[in-house]
Formats: structure tokens, sequence, C-alpha cells
């Protein structure tokens, strides 16, 4: 339709090009639980995870048969969407992916970012929490209370591994401090008759 809204991204490609080019990046986000590309490319297989998730909810013969159309490894991550995957986002009402935004990777300075699957082993903003949590210690903000209430909410024992993982980045940080940096090294060491004049 002339004129009409832009449905979604055509990402400079033919039409055959860009669904090879989205099903790779999710079956790779599928396979690893977390990608870095480009921000536009995350944004539209953001769409196509979701709607793969969405599917193994379902869990019908049509659904299964769908997502083997999708995926380029089948045999491999048909089981796993609608095993363990299927079990991890049975509570939660939706939002089973996340983007976030990354410095550039590429040399043209290309917008970056991060795709990945929330509530899983790889999930970088628990971590992040658990960091912050980590180092703020007992006193928590506002910013960090909402986080913990997120990455918490829909996870099974959200709690028990927040806690268990904040203990883990308390004791990274001790043994980061227990570290003894080398001295740093002059580039220009001083001439040993101008160290000899100088005055006690």
């Amino acid at each position: 339709m002339a004129g009409g809204r832009l449905q979604y991204r055509h990402l400079s490609r033919s039409s055959s090009h860009r669904q090879a080019l989205l099903r790779n990046m999710v079956t790779s986000l599928f396979q690893h639980e977390t990608i870095s590309t480009t921000w536009h490319k995350a944004k539209e297989a953001q769409r196509l995870a979701e709607k793969l998730v969405t599917l193994a909810k379902k869990d019908t013969a049509a659904t299964r048969r769908r997502a083997h159309q999708i995926f380029y490894t089948p045999e491999k991550l048909v089981p796993k969407l609608f095993g363990e995957i299927k079990q991890r986002y049975l509570t939660r009402p939706g939002g089973y992916t996340r983007v976030l935004r990354i410095e550039p990777i590429k040399e043209d300075q290309a917008e970056s970012a991060i795709l990945e699957l929330v509530d899983g082993p790889k999930d970088m903003r628990f971590a992040m929490t658990a960091k912050t949590l980590a180092w703020q210690g007992k006193r928590m903000n506002e910013i960090t209370a909402k986080n913990v209430q997120k990455v918490t909410q829909f996870r099974k024992n959200g709690v028990k591994e927040l806690r268990k993982m904040v203990e883990k980045m308390k004791l990274h940080n001790e043994k980061e401090r227990e570290v003894q940096l080398p001295e740093k090294r002059k580039v220009y060491p001083e001439e040993p008759n101008k160290r000899d004049m100088h005055l006690p």
C-alpha cells in the first residue's frame, strides 16, 4: 500500500534475505540465549523470538510444525523450546526477550545491542542488579528496589538466586581488593645525576 505506515524494518534486504537473516538470528538466540548485533536487527529478531515462545506455550502439533519451519536446527532447538523454555515462561504473560543497547561493535559505528532471553542463566539485568546490591551493601535506593522486583517477579526462586549471586559478587569484589597491582612503571626514568641534585 503506497504511503502506508511501515509495518516492519526492511533492513536494506530482499524479502527472502531478510527472512533468512531473522531465522538465523533467532536460531542463534535460542541456542546461546544471548546474541549481539545491530539495534535494528535485534528489534526485528525480538518480534520473531516472542512469537516462538508464544507458540511454545500453546504446544499443539501445528505450533510444533511452525517452530520446525523457523529454526535452522529444529532437531536440537524444538525440544529445548517446548521443554525448558516453555517451563521458564509459563507464568510470565509476555516480554520474554530484552534488547539492551551497547557501545558500537562494528567499525561503521552502527548502533549495537544485545538481544537476550530474560530469566535465563545469562540474564544481564539480573547480574547487574546483583552486582549493584553487592556494591551498595544494605542500603538500597528506589531504582535498585524496582530492579530487584523486576528481576525476581517471574523467576522461579528469584529472591534466593539473587541472594546467592550477591554473595558470589561480594566474594569476587573482596578477591579483587586483595590483588595488589604492580607499581606504575615510569616511561621516562630520571637520569641519575638529576636524581642526585634533588634536595631532601
